[in-house]
């Protein structure tokens, strides 16, 4: 039923989008970037967050607020340690995004796709302090949905849907961007379609023909 698809997408009007590896650069590179400066592995920091039980925990304790950074770092400092690497939990996180930087050009799509009337909500997973330090959020989109906010964090479903209430959308109106596939068939499940970022450029090109949103 490709038609029945096509039409559906090109009825989609709304943007949800991620903060960190779309509107700023990669976060995977930046974390990489921080393991190999302990010396060692440079895959450590993101094998722990991706395969280490404990890790796991603490990352999604701190991700929905039940946690806060500094009770992170000093977790995860620990994982890190007894995994080989000399490292202080002091300002750790922003140690690890350090590498990270604005994309200048995924904020002027942004502020094209609002000039051209399209509802943008930013969905993002906290992380850190000043994360989002240098960005006026405000002006990037109509709503605001952080995980360790709302205490739900992606890929669960419910985070887009309260992105979409709050923009007054239902799900089918609105298109996810995201560099992580996980996250976009989280949102899938409840009907939102998804763009896969990799650059600005390629997800102005993805949102235009695949989804008819053009800025």
């Amino acid at each position: 039923m490709p038609e029945v698809s096509s039409v559906t997408d090109r009825a989609r009007t709304a943007v949800l989008v991620d903060f960190g590896g779309v509107i700023t650069s990669s976060v995977l590179r930046a974390f990489t970037d921080f393991g190999a400066s302990l010396g060692g592995d440079p895959r450590l920091p993101l094998d722990l967050l991706a395969r280490d039980q404990p890790s796991r925990v603490l990352l999604a304790d701190h991700e929905c607020g039940r946690i806060d950074a500094e009770a992170f770092e000093r977790g995860f400092a620990e994982r890190l340690r007894a995994h080989g690497a000399e490292v202080s939990a002091e300002g750790l996180t922003a140690r690890m995004q350090a590498g990270m930087s604005i994309d200048q050009d995924m904020l002027v799509l942004l502020g094209d796709l609002r000039a051209a009337g399209h509802p943008v909500a930013l969905v993002s997973n906290s992380f850190g302090t000043g994360t989002y330090d240098g960005v006026d959020l405000a002006a990037v989109a109509d709503a605001i949905v952080i995980s360790a906010e709302v205490g739900i964090r992606k890929p669960s479903r419910r985070i887009y849907a309260i992105a979409c209430e709050r923009l007054g959308i239902d799900p089918e109106e609105a298109v996810m961007i995201d560099d992580l596939q996980q996250n976009l068939d989280g949102a899938a499940r409840i009907g939102i379609g998804g763009v896969l970022h990799t650059s600005a450029a390629d997800t102005r090109r993805q949102l235009a023909e695949r989804f008819g949103i053009t800025a």
